[in-house]
């Protein structure tokens, strides 16, 4: 006999919203509280269908608000302000190529459009913790990073996956020589374990609130892994990278005593300049309590066994 166990971010089958509705994406992303009642979601993000993964369909949380989500962002290409909307609005989208090189068969380029052609779509509510001790709840479209991987056919010497966003500082002010005091190392750069990128929740979002993705959110693809502070989700991502070397991120070369490669969420490490014990959901004055891995550590806490020696958690 098949015994399922019900995950800690997992909804109980008493919970579960009935099948023909489930199966329904307005009224599965109306339910989660993703949109106003009544909008009507386009059939597809990109021109592609996107099923509902029923593993995600609720995060324990209340879904936040779109217009906070669109409007309060890390997007520092943009400047330092987390109300960078208007300034992303003129990143050029379309079309959007993605190159894929390294330790794989064939290194390629791909349209974003063509992309999206070879993967599964899916619909996902889930949580985001941000290292500055605030968290949201979004409902995503997108694919699991899995399927990228797979396109890509990685050899056996590849350990680490890379990614890489745009260097366009004629638009992105952000990017500009001697912006913040200078010395940013453009382009903004993130990394994963190959388990890690090939875990289930690690995920490739293109769109966000049944929309294709807002560029203040990181269009048109970004990475989002809700275990870990959210300065890993990589946006707006250009290139994918397998290596035998461990990357060394943005944020790591700037700040490596605040800022490590794992950034696990755990709530009894703090930040050298602030607790992270508690977090803050935008939008409102409520408080959680930190969650080890944000929640989801039944399903990734697997990857990090035998690594007490790693600096996991920041």
């Amino acid at each position: 006999m098949h015994i399922h166990k019900i995950r800690g971010w997992e909804m109980l089958s008493s919970r579960i919203t009935p099948e023909h509705v489930f199966f329904n994406r307005r009224q599965f992303m109306a339910g989660a509280g993703a949109i106003a009642a009544g909008l009507m979601l386009p059939p597809a993000i990109g021109g592609a269908e996107a099923a509902v993964n029923p593993a995600f369909a609720d995060a324990g949380r209340a879904v936040t608000p779109e217009e906070i989500n669109t409007t309060f962002n890390n997007f520092y290409e943009f400047g330092s302000s987390k109300r960078i909307a208007s300034a992303a609005a003129a990143l050029p989208t379309k079309p959007w190529t993605i190159a894929v090189s390294g330790l794989v068969e064939k290194p390629f380029e791909i349209e974003f459009q063509d992309l999206l052609k070879q993967v599964s779509l899916e619909d996902r509510v889930v949580r985001h913790r941000c290292v500055e001790a605030w968290a949201m709840v979004v409902p995503w479209t997108g694919f699991a990073l899995k399927d990228l991987v797979a396109l890509a056919k990685p050899l056996s010497g590849a350990k680490f996956v890379r990614f890489e966003t745009f260097n366009l500082p004629e638009i992105a002010a952000g990017q500009k020589e001697g912006l913040f005091g200078g010395g940013y190392p453009w382009p903004y750069t993130e990394g994963l374990t190959l388990a890690e990128a090939t875990n289930d929740l690690a995920f490739i979002a293109t769109g966000a609130y049944g929309k294709e993705l807002p560029k203040s959110m990181g269009a048109p693809l970004r990475l989002h892994t809700p275990w870990k502070y959210g300065f890993k989700s990589i946006k707006s991502i250009v290139k994918v990278e397998f290596t035998d070397k461990r990357p060394v991120s943005f944020w790591e070369q700037l700040g490596p005593a605040e800022y490590g490669f794992w950034a696990n969420v755990n709530p009894q490490v703090d930040h050298p300049r602030w607790s992270q014990s508690q977090e803050r959901m935008l939008g409102t004055d409520e408080m959680f309590p930190t969650q080890l891995f944000n929640g989801y550590g039944e399903w990734v806490a697997g990857l990090y066994a035998g690594m007490e020696n790693e600096k996991l958690y920041m």
